[in-house]
Parts: structure tokens; sequence; C-alpha cells
């Protein structure tokens, strides 16, 4: 029994292997051979396609939402929060690119340093969410062109194909459909003519990102974010006023809700194998994309609540609103043709990791191998280009923009901590990269990790992942419920204090000091911190998520358990191997020679 449980084991926690060549490429050492992707994506590029991917949905929908029924004024410390938690991932995301430049991002991360079976979890959750990214960026760029036509086109579609589904969209949108159906057919050409594509928009985005905050500065009026209880009431729901109408709490949520506005930079990682100088280029790329896009949200939400007061905003299309609320039609046609644009750059953007991380672990045979064909012209992975992006477009006709947002935002969050995770246990497990280590130094964090202090560190990060989910729900319960329980608050610095010793006692384990091009500094603490953040934002997401999320694991689960494990490429390996060992012989002659052979070596 016990032994049959170390077995399973053992094949849940399998990793992956990869050597460099003499040109700096990873190849992977099991099944190392394969089709390969072109790599022609430069620094330029590689920016671009993380600024294009990231910066849509939040500008030109997000502000506007969550300043009105969340953060108010204070959405742009929602912003700056939600920032922080992803730029602490994306300094962990930055390490790896820098170690593991492979198609794949999160996934093959966490297939080199956890495991089989979470690279399975995580590459699962990957694919949900770009694809309810890539359908959400789609619903947005048509409720903006339906607002352009002045809402004939919903109207239309509506008495043409109305769909009567709760928790759905009130009528199939047609042209979502068909501009995600686009933009795959033009993935599929080639990555080559999707940069040109992605950088060219890109740029008119950030051009109106820049008119809208030099044009709508004219008209901020420093009152709208002193407002009064009085001055809200003609509003419901609209808090006290203030720049915190909802207090902390709602700019905390608001934060949650804002995290979905940073979610693009990890297409960077997941285009890893398609780019030159992965090692230099991934880290410089995601950090430069961080910091454009976190610019751009503070200044755009800025601009936006002292132009009109918050509980005035617009949902859907909050900027053009803003213009027309001060009386600049014109200003309005800009942004809305501008929209246009930068919301097609993040589609696209959000559709190329989509299918590279199917090519991923298609090629891995977690999932169907079939998935993993490249085409012999385009050097593009055909298959599950088309695949992905037909499923997005199902998505982006038939369900609404806001059922989208959370449940894209809690696969990320959970992808977010199981990377920070696999720093912590690459750090203490040894680094692959050439290093000088002082053996004889006094400090036990300069000296080589062993496997006991490996065993140790393993234990460390469980005990600290438990605690935080502990101290993040107690956290969250008192939060929503208000109610100050002397036991709770007892459990809760208890376990804040625990958390504390985790970290400290890591701090004093020897670690791997690897020669890359970029490594998370501070560590273990700033991978704690990112664990921490991420758990306790998917604590601030809803019940509903909660239970779609179930589902969809549930989902994967069969498919890993049923597909994925029998058919991996590392379980073939290790059956090949096994049928092709020689069996050990025990004839007399066999130990005659055997004894013969000690026997002289005794001599």
């Amino acid at each position: 029994m016990f032994e049959r449980i170390n077995v399973i084991s053992r094949r849940l926690s399998r990793r992956k292997t990869y050597t460099e060549n003499e040109d700096g490429d990873l190849l992977e050492s099991h099944s190392g051979t394969g089709p390969k992707l072109l790599r022609i994506l430069g620094l330029f590029d590689l920016t671009f396609l993380g600024i294009g991917s990231t910066l849509g949905v939040g500008i030109y929908v997000l502000a506007g939402s969550v300043a009105k029924d969340l953060a108010g004024p204070a959405v742009c410390l929602s912003f700056l929060v939600a920032a922080i938690a992803s730029g602490i991932a994306a300094l962990c995301y930055a390490e790896f690119g820098a170690r593991v430049p492979k198609a794949g991002s999160a996934y093959v991360y966490s297939y080199v340093t956890v495991g089989e079976f979470i690279a399975f979890i995580i590459g699962w959750n990957l694919i949900l969410e770009y694809l309810i990214g890539s359908a959400s960026v789609a619903r947005a760029l048509s409720l903006n062109v339906d607002a352009m036509a002045n809402h004939s086109m919903s109207m239309l579609f509506t008495s043409a194909t109305p769909i009567h589904i709760p928790h759905m969209s009130p009528y199939a949108d047609w042209l979502s459909l068909i501009v995600t159906l686009l933009m795959t057919i033009i993935l599929a050409i080639g990555v080559r003519s999707t940069a040109l594509f992605t950088n060219t928009f890109t740029i008119l985005n950030l051009s109106v990102v820049m008119f809208v905050i030099t044009a709508g500065a004219a008209y901020a009026k420093s009152e709208n974010w002193m407002l009064s209880t009085n001055e809200t009431h003609s509003s419901k729901s609209a808090g006290i006023g203030g720049f915190f109408p909802y207090g902390f709490s709602g700019v905390m949520a608001g934060a949650a809700k804002c995290f979905f506005g940073f979610v693009g930079f990890d297409s960077i990682a997941a285009a890893g194998e398609e780019a030159k100088n992965p090692k230099r280029n991934i880290p410089l790329s995601i950090l430069l994309t961080l910091i454009v896009v976190l610019a751009a949200y503070v200044g755009v939400s800025i601009v936006l609540t002292l132009m009109i007061p918050y509980y005035a905003q617009d949902k859907d299309t909050p900027l053009v609103h803003a213009f027309q609320q001060v009386g600049h039609s014109w200003a309005a046609w800009i942004v809305t043709v501008g929209s246009a644009f930068g919301l097609t750059a993040s589609l696209l953007g959000a559709m190329i990791p989509m299918p590279r991380v199917v090519y991923a672990m298609a090629k891995d045979g977690l999932l169907l191998r079939c998935l993993a064909a490249v085409h012999p012209k385009f050097k593009t992975p055909f298959t599950a280009t088309i695949l992905t992006g037909s499923v997005a477009a199902i998505f982006a006709m038939v369900t609404e923009l806001d059922s989208l947002v959370e449940m894209m935002s809690i696969g990320t969050l959970l992808a977010y901590t199981l990377v920070a995770v696999s720093i912590l246990i690459l750090r203490y497990e040894g680094n692959p990269a050439k290093r000088s280590v002082d053996l004889n130094g006094s400090l036990p964090w300069k000296r080589e990790p062993t496997q006991a202090s490996s065993r140790k560190s393993k234990f460390a990060i469980t005990i600290l992942c438990l605690l935080t989910v502990i101290f993040c729900l107690i956290l969250t319960s008192i939060e929503q419920s208000q109610v100050y329980h002397a036991g709770l608050i007892i459990l809760l610095v208890s376990s804040a204090i625990s958390m504390l010793g985790s970290v400290l006692f890591l701090s004093f384990l020897p670690r791997s000091i690897g020669v890359v091009y970029f490594m998370v500094p501070l560590v273990p603490l700033i991978p704690a911190i990112s664990i921490w953040i991420n758990v306790y934002l998917m604590f601030q997401l809803s019940l509903a998520t909660w239970l779609r999320f179930v589902v969809w694991m549930a989902v994967g689960l069969l498919i890993y358990g049923g597909y994925g494990i029998g058919h991996s490429t590392l379980e073939r390996e290790a059956a090949s191997f096994s049928t092709f060992m020689p069996e050990e012989d025990t004839s007399p002659l066999v130990n005659l020679l055997a004894s013969n052979e000690e026997t002289s070596q005794n001599e």
C-alpha cells in the first residue's frame, strides 16, 4: 500500500530538466527533439507585446467601474496596490524567464521546479486566464463600438438573437465573435506579422492615453475628491463622500478587481521560446511593461475622477462618458476610436500566450499531442491557435463582461502564488547555473545547500503557505463581518508571528547563489510577500467565482487523471528505460566470473 502511494507520489512530482547548448539555447533533456519556434522577438517587440496585452480593459472600462462601485477617487490607490502585487509576481517571473526561457510561462517554470502535477494545475489555470481574458477584451471592444454607434448595434443583436439564460449575455454578440476569429487567423499566420500589428496598435493606444491625461487635466476639479455626504445622497450606495467614500475595505476590494488590469505581462514569459537573447530581454521587458502600465492606469484614474464625481461614472465606457459630460464630444470620438485600436492590441496580446501554453502542455503529453503541431510554413502552433481562438470567440459571444473579470483573476492569482513558491524551492534546492560558493563561510546562507537543508526548507515553505491561508482567511472574515472577537484577533496575531518565524527560519538556511542575468532580491522575503498578497486577494473574490473555479479544476483533474499522467513524455521515458533495462543475470557462470573479479581486485 505504502509502496504504491510512494510510486504515485513520484509520478506526480517528476520534473523536467534542460541542458544548455553552445548557442545558449535550452534543450529538453527529455525528448529534446521536435518542432521548434522561431526566435524573432527582440526587447522592443516583447515590451510592446506586454504593454499591448496589459493596457486595455483596465483603462477603458475598469477605472470607471471600480471608482463608481468600490473605491471612489481612491481608485488610483487600488491600481497602486494591484501594481505592487503584480510587480512582486513580475520579479519572480523575470527570474524564471532568465533561467528557463521556454514557451509555456509559469507552466514550464513549475514543471522544472515543483513537479508535473502542480505544473498541470498551473497550466490548466493559465488556459482559463487567457480564454477569459481574450473574451473579456473582445467584449469590451464591442461595447466601445456599440457606444460609438449610439447603442444601435446592441439593440439589433437583442432583437435578432436574444439569450435568456441567467449570468449570460442578453444577446449574442456577433461582433465579438468575428473580431476574435479574425485575430485568431492573424495569430495563425505568424508571430512576426502579429508583432508588427501589435506594435502599431500599441503606439496608437499609448497616444490615446496621453491625450486623455493631457486633455482631461484641463477639466480637473479638486472638489470632486472632497465631496460631502450630502452631495452623494442623490446616488444610491455612493458611500460617504471624500477621497475614501467606501473606506479602506473598498480600496482593497477595488485592488482585487484592478488586478485584472495588470494581467498580461506573463504573455512575455509565455513567448520566451520565440525571444532573442531571452535571459536578458524577458526580465527587462517585464519590468518596463509594468512601469509604463502603472503610470498609465494611475494617470487616467486620477484625471477621470477629477473630471466628474466618482458616483457619476459610466461603468461600460467611462472615458467617453467623462468627455461627453464636460461638453467635448469631439474628444469623446477620439477616445472611442483610440479605444478600438487599444483594445484590439490588448486582444491580440491576450491571445498570443494562449495557444503557446496549450502547445507546451501538448508537447509534454499532458494534453493531446496533436495540439503541439507546428505549421511547416508559418512555424506557429497552428492547431492550438485555431482551437483556443475558436473557444475564446464563443466565450466572447455569449458571456457578459462583468461575469468574466473575477473568474480570470482567481486563476491568475493562483498561478502567481505557485510561481513565488517555485522561486523559494529553486533557491533552496540549488542552482543549475554555474556558481562560486564559499563552502567555508561562517554565514549559513552563503553555504552550498545540502539534501538535509533542502528538506528543512520544503517543510518551512509548506508551513508558511498553510499559515498564509489561515491568516488571510481570518483577516477576510474579520473585514467582512466587522466583528473583532478576541479569540480571532489572538489567532490572527499568532499566525502572523508564525509566518514571520517561518520566513526568518528560511533566511538562515543555505541557499544557492547563481550567476543569472536577473534574480529576485531579498529572498525569502519578496516571494513570501507575493504569496501573502495573492492569497489575500483570492479571498476577496466572491463565492460564485470560487464555485466556478472548482468546476473548472474538476474538469482539468479528470483530463490529467484520464490522459495526461499516462501519456506524459516523462512517463514514456520512464517506461522506455524500464523496458530496455537489462535484467540481473544470476547464472552460475556470471557468479563465477564476478567472484574471480573480486578476488583479483583484492589481490
